[in-house]
């Protein structure tokens, strides 16, 4: 997506952010308008793959999608068609990509060589490892329709793969053919990260959340491809990862995987290792910043990883699996992290020491993705509030010269983006949108994309917070003040932005004056 200067009218835009919400590189659904230890086997009570087997267990998934209007928080963008692929699996369900049916207000499935379509719905979703699990409403479906095999272990490199889905170009069952050219962990939707498999099988929007086969057994689910002029670079969630996120739903929840975010560095340079002191002996990865930097934290700036559980870590921060596997170190998080705890060695001030490392699955964001969710809002005369969320300043990232702009006037959309909230429940609150058509706005400047920084002199820290402050002000004006340079700091009457906004509501078709978590804010009685 291209935004184009000046930024009010850039932000306006934004209501085309649907593109954003799919992984990076990812396979947009088609649009109709030491070894380390060995992976647990994976539970799989189908048997293997016969003759027309693989056929049978693929399904088309079309789906009704109703994105945010991330510039009009109060609605929702156009209804947009769009398919996909899935796969049956065990306990009568479908495999999909979570970004397949993220947002889909209807979702439907239908078999090879049949006419008829099934009403779904979502069981389970993973959007930051992009998976998700459909119940259909008539399961009799699965009765001539049994769950595919999964391999149990990774393939190998060089190995045949078969790719199956409903890609863009046709209607029926597309099968393609190629081999495994690579397996690395990798980040899938910030912050998840997980093993990757990439194959040269030719992949196409429309093959998200088919399989992949290799012989009998399927290796994983289709989700991405590289794009920019890349030929033949497709990448499949392998069943490893597969396994943890339907073990992790088991219970009718998605938790996420756990991870450690402390920033590390290689420990290749001569100087850095000198500098260190360390024995030729000593191999690892270096703490550059850790995650926190509280007192209990047990890692500290220097410290050197060498061991994650009993598995050694190289200088590039890199593992070994089996005889020809080499992978990030993090991948052992997700398979030996015990009650949010992983073992580490790490080498200090010369002397060995073992912890226990906290990880979780959340990343604390001041600007955290959506998730699947709508953006709250709150309208207050001709101003529309929402908080800043990734897929908000997404669009962003494709105009160098906005973004240049932003940093010259300090916006916190550029200069916070990737901090943790500064404290609990911090928010970063936005003009989302342009005035609203009213005469009280005349002779300001387009607000949208400015960040609240007080009302009234009072620091704002919260959408709540700042409909709470709105809602128990009594002076006479309203002034808002914005971070950055550059920004204007609006006064309106107060009084005559209450009388307004019955007016502003029905002018501009919006039915709500916020979302429901801020109206249930604005009618509660104001703190004695």
């Amino acid at each position: 997506m291209h935004l184009s200067l000046p930024l009010p009218r850039a932000l306006a835009i934004l209501a085309a952010a649907a593109a954003l919400l799919a992984p990076s590189g990812g396979l947009r659904a088609e649009n109709s308008a030491a070894a380390a230890p060995a992976a647990p086997p994976a539970a799989s009570p189908a048997p293997a793959a016969g003759p027309g087997q693989v056929e049978n267990g693929v399904v088309k998934v079309f789906a009704t999608m109703r994105y945010p209007d991330l510039a009009r928080p109060w609605t929702k963008q156009s209804p947009a068609e769009v398919t996909g692929s899935g796969v049956v699996i065990e306990g009568r369900r479908i495999l999909t990509n979570a970004h397949v049916v993220l947002y889909a207000s209807q979702v439907q499935v239908q078999a090879n060589q049949s006419g008829d379509k099934i009403s779904a719905t979502v069981a389970a979703v993973a959007p930051g490892i992009d998976l998700a699990v459909l119940k259909l409403d008539d399961e009799s479906f699965f009765d001539a329709h049994p769950p595919l095999a999964r391999a149990t272990t990774l393939p190998a490199i060089k190995d045949a793969v078969m790719a199956y889905g409903y890609p863009t170009g046709g209607s029926s069952l597309s099968i393609t053919k190629g081999i495994v050219s690579r397996i690395e962990f990798a980040g899938y939707n910030f912050p998840a990260s997980g093993l990757r498999i990439q194959i040269d099988a030719a992949i196409n929007p429309g093959n998200s959340g088919g399989p992949a086969l290799v012989g009998d057994k399927m290796i994983g689910l289709a989700f991405s491809r590289l794009g920019g002029g890349a030929e033949n670079i497709g990448y499949i969630i392998p069943c490893e990862e597969i396994e943890l996120f339907l073990r992790d739903i088991a219970d009718g929840r998605y938790d996420g995987k756990p991870a450690m975010y402390d920033e590390l560095q290689t420990l290749e340079n001569p100087a850095l290792r000198a500098f260190l002191q360390l024995d030729k002996s000593v191999e690892g990865i270096v703490v550059n910043h850790p995650f926190r930097d509280d007192p209990g934290y047990p890692l500290r700036v220097w410290d050197v990883i060498t061991k994650i559980g009993d598995v050694p870590v190289d200088d590039e921060g890199m593992i070994r699996i089996g005889d020809n596997l080499r992978v990030a170190f993090g991948y052992l998080v997700q398979k030996i992290a015990r009650n949010g705890h992983v073992p580490l060695t790490v080498v200090r001030e010369g002397k060995t020491v073992a912890i226990e490392l906290p990880v979780s699955p959340d990343r604390p964001l001041v600007m955290p993705d959506l998730n699947g969710a709508y953006p709250p809002y709150f309208v207050y005369g001709p101003l529309v509030f929402s908080v800043v969320s990734s897929e908000y300043v997404g669009g962003l990232g494709n105009n160098a010269g906005l973004l240049s702009w932003l940093a010259a006037v300090a916006s916190p959309l550029v200069i916070r983006r990737g901090d943790p909230p500064a404290f609990p429940g911090e928010q970063l609150v936005v003009v989302s949108s342009p005035f609203l058509p009213h005469r009280l706005a005349v002779g300001y400047s387009n607000p949208a994309g400015k960040v609240v920084e007080s009302v009234n002199g009072i620091p704002i820290k919260n959408l709540r917070h700042l409909v709470e402050v709105l809602r128990d002000c009594r002076d006479e004006f309203i002034t808002f003040k914005f971070f950055g340079r550059a920004a204007e700091s609006p006064v309106f009457p107060r009084r005559e932005m209450l009388a307004a906004m019955e007016d502003i509501l029905n002018d501009n078709g919006i039915r709500n004056q916020g979302s429901p978590d801020t109206l249930e804010v604005w009618n509660a009685k104001p703190a004695k």
